[in-house]
């Protein structure tokens, strides 16, 4: 069912030129030509919701078989059902830089958890943000610092308001709120709820329209916020899970989106705002991934996330079946907000609009990469800590290496190589390539017939395999050059 499309009023447009100078190294963006709507063209805000882990099927609306999700089975009802959604990346950094950039998360510096994303990208924030839209980032960040005047932090990335962890985070978290740190007592994921509803309260009314990003500590381990209801503490003890912290947290989660949608109906805004829920890559669950495997893996269970959009004066309840993925919201979304981009470096993802509104059931194809660098650990409450102790007594910055860390650092394109584990969706077929220890095998899966990828089909469909294999070397190539700054060098 086609969900409606997005009208376009002709705009004027008032050409705009930002340069950033946060680098030494390359010409940092250029933004030019910001479209804005002309009188009568009310653009959308736009809540972006993203969790930490939360499984395709551990959702009441996915058919699991306890956890309590409400709210989000009423959003599923109401709104626009993603049944083949994807993260970027089977763990949290670099999922969260494709969403701010569009981009696979290897070209912007971010292989793995816990590595910066380059201030080099243009992000969806700055673009929004220079389009007219106030921006805020709420929750766990981890693509970069929260010092104050780093240009990784929230507010480096085009964020006019933050209060942001470093990492996961779960009770009474240390958190920057603008570059000031500070504890604040009680469940991480109420607080970054609590931050979100007080920005739309604040902003509703202005001349600007709003875009939000709030990014969930939930349901991350190690689980020990609990949802406000009776008995909290035993929930789902009693259901046949190893792991009912993980259930709790989802259900916790899922409260914060019920307060969310009663804050936009209490705002008057509810009908003019895109919102859009997502995980930042599979959950802790094999049995109900949605797919084989779980977190860390490029196979289905690893990357297929729950995704639900809701914009009531565009989109009616449907369900859209072609795959979509994380680097697809950028380019969307920029769209919808009237931002322009010159001299845009290539983007991964698509503008969605088209497969929303019926248009199209087709897309090209996805890649995916995981494995060719180790994650970095990062303690957010014992880091951010540290440095709230620093800057209450006037001390030196105890973390000054978190600031940029390597993101001025391009490694030579002649010693990069494709090791590691990467997979190329051309919907409904997927191929893997996986490379250990100098010896590369292929897998190819037909994902319509075998959604648990257990029949290798790569013996059977030699000519498939060969024209996969040249589009995920072709992609591949293409990501190392990035990597190595090739996309900066305009």
């Amino acid at each position: 069912m086609a969900c409606g499309h997005i009208s376009m009023i002709p705009r004027a447009c008032i050409p705009e030129q930002k340069m950033n100078m946060r680098s030494a190294h390359f010409l940092a963006l250029v933004l030019a030509c910001i479209c804005l709507p002309t009188f009568g063209d009310e653009r959308p805000h736009i809540v972006l919701v993203m969790a930490d882990d939360h499984g395709y099927g551990d959702t009441g609306y996915t058919g699991h078989p306890f956890v309590q999700t409400p709210h989000l089975d009423a959003m599923a009802d109401r709104g626009v059902v993603f049944n083949r959604f994807y993260a970027s990346a089977p763990v949290c950094s670099p999922t969260r830089a494709s969403v701010m950039t569009g981009r696979h998360p290897f070209r912007t510096n971010v292989p793995n958890h816990g590595h910066y994303m380059r201030p080099h990208e243009t992000t969806i924030a700055e673009a929004l943000g220079a389009a007219g839209y106030v921006t805020g980032h709420f929750g766990k960040w981890h693509i970069g610092s929260v010092q104050p005047g780093s240009p990784t932090s929230p507010g480096g990335a085009g964020f006019d308001e933050w209060l942001s962890g470093l990492n996961f985070f779960d009770n009474d978290p240390y958190l920057s709120r603008n570059g000031k740190y500070q504890q604040i007592k009680g469940s991480g994921t109420v607080i970054s709820m609590n931050a979100t509803i007080d920005f739309l309260t604040r902003h509703h009314s202005g001349e600007k329209p709003m875009f939000v990003v709030t990014w969930f500590p939930s349901p991350h381990d190690p689980q020990e916020e609990l949802p406000q209801t009776t008995r909290a503490a035993t929930l789902y003890n009693d259901q046949p899970t190893k792991k009912p912290g993980y259930f709790r947290e989802i259900t916790l989660l899922d409260q914060q989106i019920g307060r969310l949608q009663e804050t936009l109906k209490g705002l008057g805004i509810r009908e003019n705002t895109l919102f859009l829920y997502c995980s930042d890559n599979g959950g802790l669950i094999a049995e109900s991934s949605g797919g084989r495997a779980k977190k860390g893996s490029i196979y289905e269970g690893g990357l297929r996330v729950p995704a639900i959009l809701q914009w009531p004066a565009k989109y009616e309840a449907c369900q859209i079946d072609t795959p979509a993925f994380s680097s697809d919201l950028y380019p969307t979304l920029v769209k919808i907000g009237h931002g322009e981009v010159e001299n845009q470096t290539p983007l991964d993802g698509i503008d969605l609009a088209p497969l929303i509104a019926g248009e199209k059931t087709q897309r090209p194809g996805m890649g995916f990469w995981h494995g060719f660098r180790p994650g970095q650990g990062t303690w957010s409450d014992r880091i951010i800590k540290k440095l709230m102790e620093a800057q209450i007594a006037g001390e030196p910055n105890p973390h000054p290496e978190r600031i940029l860390k390597n993101v001025n650092e391009f490694p030579d394109l002649e010693t990069l190589d494709s090791r590691g584990h990467a997979a190329w969706n051309a919907w409904p077929w997927k191929l893997h390539r996986v490379e250990n220890g100098g010896k590369v095998k292929y897998e190819l899966y037909h994902l319509i017939n075998d959604p648990m990828e257990e029949t290798d089909l790569s013996q059977q469909e030699p000519e498939r395999l060969r024209k996969l294999k040249s589009e995920l070397e072709t992609w591949q190539q293409s990501v190392l050059r990035s990597w190595a700054g090739m996309d900066y060098q305009r």
